[in-house]
């Protein structure tokens, strides 16, 4: 090999180190922007979706996530929208699964509402997947509608029982909201600890314009802590999954609980992950409005040379941390972008 083709192939294979000497090893992928639910918090009720035509294959994608696991990723995240509406996906996590078999990739995974769980649950194990992440705000199906805008809980439910059934470990996630569901925490958790299923709580995130201010929303989870405090025995844990999760052993549950404040507390500065949009765009923050585009790289050759080197250079923009504020003076989003478009 001569010297060339042997700085080439570091290049391509070079782990990805931020500026903050933070090791990139987990990639978030929206595979689309679309959603069959309306969550009030997230999205309008009359949302423009991203023309089709803007949005990477399936092989594109596969071809991108297979470049950051050449580059050190070990687990990777399939997220939307509700990324099982996008079609033909299970296409994508079947050729995405050649990586677990080579040990390339320790971990694939996806968050969805559930609505299509029922439907994909058994394939999803088939390739390999072990656990999903399941978006899931209250048990009350008056809330859920609310919430949700149209949404059928007996969908979501049917799905999580298939998820289990298939033998995937299911962790419910659920956005606290102010006057909403906050009441309605312990019984979620009892719920889903009762059900060997985790919970892991979040905050509000200012993100997209929704066509209402997230004020009226948010529910600071240091409140809700404090409340489950006094009818439950909370213990830290030290559990670092590299994650924005902080967790806790609930001993009445005997379940695991998590937190995840971008508002009260910055979980950055053990950041291992970046996301990827369906159209190509890196964002190597959730919180910041950084954006790397990918496509071009991607679409120019047919070998990975330019990809890579635009990742690099992405990564060494990472910033250390975001800055989420709630704006209350001018009542508008910290970040433009939605949370689906970006992959939560």
């Amino acid at each position: 090999m001569n010297a060339s083709t042997q700085a080439l192939s570091d290049s391509l294979f070079r782990p990805m180190i931020d500026p903050f000497g933070r090791t990139i090893r987990y990639l978030r992928v929206s595979v689309t922007d679309r959603c069959d639910l309306r969550c009030f918090y997230c999205m309008s009720e009359d949302m423009t979706f991203l023309p089709k035509a803007d949005l990477l294959t399936l092989e594109e994608l596969d071809r991108l996530c297979s470049a950051f696991v050449a580059k050190g990723v070990r687990k990777i995240r399939l997220t939307g929208g509700e990324p099982l509406v996008r079609r033909n996906v299970m296409s994508l996590v079947r050729s995405l699964s050649r990586h677990l078999t080579t040990r390339a990739l320790d971990e694939l995974t996806l968050t969805t509402n559930g609505s299509q769980l029922a439907r994909f649950a058994q394939e999803l194990a088939d390739c390999g997947v072990r656990r999903v992440n399941v978006s899931l705000d209250t048990l009350d199906p008056v809330k859920f509608r609310a919430i949700t805008r149209w949404g059928d809980i007996d969908k979501v439910l049917s799905g999580i029982e298939a998820a289990r059934s298939a033998g995937l470990a299911v962790k419910i996630n659920a956005v606290a909201l102010k006057n909403m569901n906050e009441d309605e925490i312990p019984a979620l958790m009892q719920w889903a600890h009762g059900k060997a299923m985790g919970l892991t709580l979040i905050e509000v995130m200012p993100m997209g314009d929704i066509g209402e201010g997230r004020i009226d929303q948010y529910v600071p989870l240091s409140l809700l802590r404090a409340r489950l405090e006094k009818h439950y025995t909370l213990t830290d844990l030290a559990d670092d999954t590299g994650g924005p999760a902080r967790y806790v052993r609930v001993a009445e549950t005997g379940g695991k609980l998590g937190f995840i404040t971008p508002m009260t507390h910055n979980f950055c500065e053990s950041c291992n992950r970046v996301r990827i949009t369906c159209t190509g765009t890196l964002h190597t923050c959730l919180g910041h409005e950084d954006a790397s585009d990918l496509r071009r790289p991607l679409r120019a050759s047919d070998d990975n040379e330019l990809l890579s080197a635009a990742i690099d250079r992405a990564i060494g923009l990472k910033p250390k941390g975001h800055d989420f504020i709630i704006d209350r003076r001018h009542n508008r989003p910290s970040v433009s972008r939605h949370m689906s478009v970006t992959g939560g």
